[in-house]
């Protein structure tokens, strides 16, 4: 990120939010919301506004584990390194105004919108992980985290430093438990995340490593490690002495006194019922498309599956372009995929961008469709079937082709029910004349 933010070719705008795009390829306009942070860039991360600031609320980077004030910095790594204000606990005290030697917090700032032109999107959303409120005890026993909240208690700059201990009492775990598929392949979402199981065996061996005598069980319904290396790694972490259990756990329920948790779960390999007494449950949640991706696709009215990924012209030969053209999609915006494959659709991503933006034309069909305002009764139709968002319909002027973005399917002429819609070179006098002069000769 250090490396993107130096190069003078890209501008990052972070903690911002598009909200509308008008345009087509080569000739995009976008409108950007760049939120209040209430400290402006004279800020230089010294940190002495957090030191006098009363109000203490959870860290949302840290999964809610950890601490933060009202005026923080967002994460150690965060580029640029300002810091911000949450308003929504802030009391306004403005102590942090009188210990700022630069005069960089303003708590005058409001959102501000900047509008630039570009000629390709590319939408790397991301993705949010769901939250298993109700399920396995989750938000009710101290002792049931995500795989999420394992991973910044094992990082070295977490809250915990990287080393594992039970919320409940700060003693070392014995035995502990992964439940893999929480929220996912279910009726609601049927789905594989993706990265969940290699993401257990990643963190159950490095339980094992700093808890040798520890017992470590990941529940599962399928191992998924169909990967280069994900086999070998998988054969590794059953030697290193982490049991696997094919099954789902069914009766779950806390210890009152001691805080562990009671489990039973059926194995289908063995067909046996094991019950297990934990005193740390990890879960492995349901990756879900981001907010962001769900706001994307209504500004550019893109397609997205019925889990709200977005759709890909061909899932095989095109995976990484849209319906629109000059608009591409990569990582999880399109769908579960772990880092390798996301960086690898990125960089396909940017390859497509390239194709267009290097020789500074674009090559368009001539074969598109042609409306005939006289007969068009702006029913709309043609724009709800058009699949590469190329027709609009504008008020009294009736249906307007994008010639850009128009490649000639000929399903907007198909569907017309007054025959307003022909496709250049293929109308309808022409075809009828064809086949008159075909059948003439023969």
């Amino acid at each position: 990120m250090l490396e993107v933010n130096r190069n003078e070719n890209i501008e990052i705008l972070s903690y911002s939010e598009v909200k509308k795009v008008d345009g087509y390829v080569g000739n995009y306009d976008v409108t950007v919301e760049k939120k209040p942070r209430y400290v402006n860039n004279d800020c230089n991360g010294c940190g002495a506004c957090t030191e006098v600031c009363p109000i203490i609320t959870s860290n949302y980077f840290d999964e809610h584990l950890g601490p933060r004030r009202a005026i923080d910095i967002a994460f150690g790594q965060a580029v640029p390194f300002l810091y911000d204000i949450n308003r929504d606990v802030c009391v306004e005290c403005f102590s942090c105004v009188d210990a700022c030697e630069l005069d960089a917090i303003d708590f005058s700032q409001v959102p501000e919108e900047v509008t630039f032109k570009v000629g390709t999107i590319i939408i790397a959303t991301g993705w949010n992980i769901y939250e298993p409120f109700g399920e396995y005890g989750y938000g009710e026993f101290e002792n049931v985290i995500t795989q999420n909240q394992l991973e910044r208690i094992l990082a070295p700059n977490g809250p915990l430093e990287g080393h594992v201990h039970r919320i409940s009492d700060s003693k070392e775990p014995k035995e502990i438990v992964f439940i893999q598929c929480v929220g996912s392949r279910d009726t609601e979402r049927p789905y594989c995340s993706g990265v969940c199981c290699m993401l257990a065996l990643k963190n159950g061996k490095l339980l094992k490593e700093e808890f040798p005598d520890a017992n470590i069980t990941i529940c599962y319904i399928d191992m998924r490690t169909n990967e280069k290396g994900f086999e070998e790694y998988y054969q590794r972490a059953k030697q290193s002495d982490i049991r696997m259990i094919r099954g789902k756990v069914g009766e779950f329920s806390e210890d009152p006194k001691t805080k562990d948790i009671n489990i039973r779960v059926y194995s289908s390999l063995t067909d046996e019922i094991i019950k297990i007494r934990a005193d740390l449950v990890v879960l492995s949640t349901a990756a879900l498309p981001s907010n962001g991706t769900e706001q994307i696709s209504r500004i550019l009215n893109l397609d997205a599956d019925r889990n709200g990924f977005l759709t890909e012209s061909h899932f095989g030969l095109m995976p990484q372009e849209t319906k629109t053209k000059g608009i591409f999609i990569a990582g999880f915006a399109q769908g579960p995929k772990d880092i390798a494959y996301s960086v690898s659709q990125a960089r396909a991503a940017a390859s497509k961008v390239a194709e267009l933006t290097a020789p500074g034309k674009v090559d368009i069909e001539l074969i598109i469709a042609e409306v005939s305002n006289d007969l068009c009764i702006n029913c709309g139709r043609c724009e709800k079937v058009c699949p590469k968002n190329a027709i609009t319909v504008v008020g009294e002027e009736g249906a307007v082709v994008d010639e850009i973005n128009c490649d000639g399917c000929g399903i907007c002429s198909t569907c017309c029910p007054t025959s307003a819609i022909d496709i250049r070179y293929y109308k309808n006098y022409q075809l009828f004349t064809e086949i008159d002069g075909m059948l003439e000769g023969g």
